[in-house]
């Protein structure tokens, strides 16, 4: 992509159109910064995948000129793909803030990465490039020492908020409202604002009412178990469940290694006290009911989380009893309503009481600004120009309407796609080249990529399974010597289809009969066959299972 000298170029590398992914950067002459590494989740339709990160095409590209990766908190969707990062690209620093950095060190031991330099940065701190100046203020999430970001360029000034809402009650610090408004002040030209709660009105509710319904919750099942279902992350949830466990004189026994690692982060950081709450499971089977809360993953109804295997009845520690009580605190991210639904109906069917987040139970309130929150921030910091981020189109599109209401010029308003960018040129803003960007699928297994050819067969073969055509021929003599094996897997039940195999034998055997009477390689034979058996399988039965020839050439003495 070229770069014209006295402009600055900011890149959207993932975080549009999506949930997730989030990743940009900041080009002027030969400096890049990069602001968050964050992965998606797959959905159900990504067959074996687990995450998707950006395209790093661009970086790899510009990899001399890269002088950094400023973190603004530690969610996956912000940091998850740093591992992958460092082994792709040469980063020279990476600034976090110090939740955002103890996990992500924590990332790179289990991945067996070395980084040395890894930098915990404050909120007061100015960090200064050649051509950038970097600067920080605190915002509200549900993740401590989350922080938007202000970079002043040769070319303008650029906030980004990071992931935030307003909460005058919160659990951990209260936003920095003053700095906030006194960058608006000194003049934003670009707001880069978080839209994930863009569609919702007012104001989100505060941390606060969640810790009053979960205390209510508590003094009304005084002698049931309580097990407790949250996201990981949210670290200031998992402080008021620990706080309320402490009042009501329960011990904590927790499962799942995300939330593991969270837990000990958290204590380790001073986010979370009461260190001499949490108890082995062995302690937990030998308590009380009434004196035993189980926090446990799987609030998405994630197959293998610790959740659904208690549930399914298949957790090796923690059988269900009847006057249990599961809460799920959390509300379904989109795409994960389904698999909630039969989490929770298997738990109903052990006879265990679910409370989900109602309006008679306040137990979850997203980290997320709501309407009211977004127009708040726009007031407060004044921009010339805004790119809403961090969603998906409907949630772009209300928060730039949101701008529009708020006085921003509508042609000022960017609801741009990932690979796009904008030019910066002497305080104007205006939309520049788009760089490379393809979806890349990461099967956590082996962390490796995976082609989306790959992710297409998967599909197909989910769907319609595989023919496998085994042939033996005799190149040299260009003869076949027995009729064709048929081997089908996801496709057809053999036994049931006796007359369908026979057919797709004979059509196998004219068709290599016949492609063997002209000059023809392996490669073009298993091509021809592959074509015209796909064909002729449509024709016949409407389906479109993966063909794969196996063609053998027996030499004869």
């Amino acid at each position: 992509m070229k770069q014209e000298n006295d402009k600055t170029r900011f890149v959207i590398l993932g975080g549009l159109g999506e949930i997730g992914k989030n990743m940009y950067a900041l080009e002027h002459k030969e400096e890049i910064i990069l602001i968050d590494a964050g992965i998606s989740f797959a959905s159900l339709s990504m067959l074996g995948i687990d995450y998707t990160i950006p395209d790093y095409t661009y970086l790899k590209e510009n990899e001399d000129k890269i002088k950094g990766l400023f973190i603004t908190h530690g969610h996956e969707d912000h940091i998850g793909a740093i591992p992958i990062l460092l082994q792709t690209i040469n980063i020279k620093a990476i600034y976090a803030p110090n939740q955002a950095a103890e996990l992500i060190r924590m990332k790179l031991i289990d991945r067996n990465i070395r980084f040395d330099n890894l930098i915990t940065y404050q909120s007061d701190d100015v960090i200064k490039f050649k051509y950038f100046i970097v600067d920080f203020f605190r915002t509200t999430h549900s993740v401590p020492d989350s922080h938007g970001i202000r970079v002043k360029t040769p070319n303008g000034v650029l906030v980004t908020t990071g992931d935030f809402k307003f909460d005058l009650t919160p659990i951990g610090p209260v936003a920095d409202l003053h700095k906030i408004a006194r960058i608006g002040e000194e003049g934003v030209d670009l707001l880069i604002s978080d839209s994930t709660n863009a569609l919702n009105p007012g104001m989100s509710n505060s941390e606060s009412i969640v810790e009053g319904a979960l205390n209510d919750i508590f003094d009304t099942e005084t002698n049931s178990r309580i097990i407790i279902a949250t996201f990981a992350s949210n670290i200031y949830r998992l402080k008021h469940i620990v706080e309320t466990c402490y009042k009501h004189g329960r011990k904590i026994c927790i499962f799942g290694r995300s939330m593991e690692t969270n837990i000990e982060i958290s204590i380790k950081g001073g986010y979370i006290n009461h260190k001499e709450l949490f108890i082995t499971p062995d302690e937990a089977n030998s308590l009380m009911p009434k004196e035993v809360c189980i926090l446990c993953t799987g609030s998405q109804g994630e197959p293998l989380a610790a959740l659904s295997r208690i549930a399914d009845l298949e957790h090796k520690h923690i059988k269900l009893r009847p006057d249990d009580v599961v809460i799920f605190s959390s509300s379904p991210i989109p795409g994960n309503a389904l698999s909630i639904s039969r989490t929770i109906n298997k738990l109903y069917l052990q006879g265990v009481k679910v409370y989900t987040n109602t309006t008679n139970f306040n137990i979850h309130t997203s980290g997320h600004a709501n309407k009211e929150e977004l127009k708040l921030m726009i007031r407060l910091l004044m921009p010339k120009y805004m790119l809403p981020f961090h969603g998906e189109y409907r949630m772009l599109k209300s928060h730039g309407d949101l701008a529009i209401m708020c006085g921003i010029p509508k042609e000022n308003v960017f609801i741009l796609d990932n690979g796009d960018s904008l030019i910066l040129d002497k305080g104007k803003i205006y939309p520049g080249e788009k760089v490379k960007m393809d979806e890349i699928y990461i099967d956590g297994n082996n962390a490796s990529e995976v082609a989306s050819q790959v992710l297409r067969d998967r599909k197909i073969m989910a769907s319609d399974g595989i023919l496998v055509i085994v042939a033996n021929i005799d190149m040299k003599n260009k003869k076949l010597l027995s009729k064709p094996n048929i081997v089908t897997r996801g496709f057809i039940q053999v036994n049931e289809n006796e007359e369908l195999i026979r057919m797709i034998e004979i059509k196998s055997s004219l068709l290599i009969t016949d492609k063997l009477k002209e000059q023809t390689t392996f490669t073009d034979l298993k091509s021809f066959l592959q074509t015209n058996i796909n064909s002729y399988i449509i024709e016949l039965t409407g389906r479109k299972p993966i063909i794969l020839p196996i063609i053998l050439d027996i030499k004869k003495s």
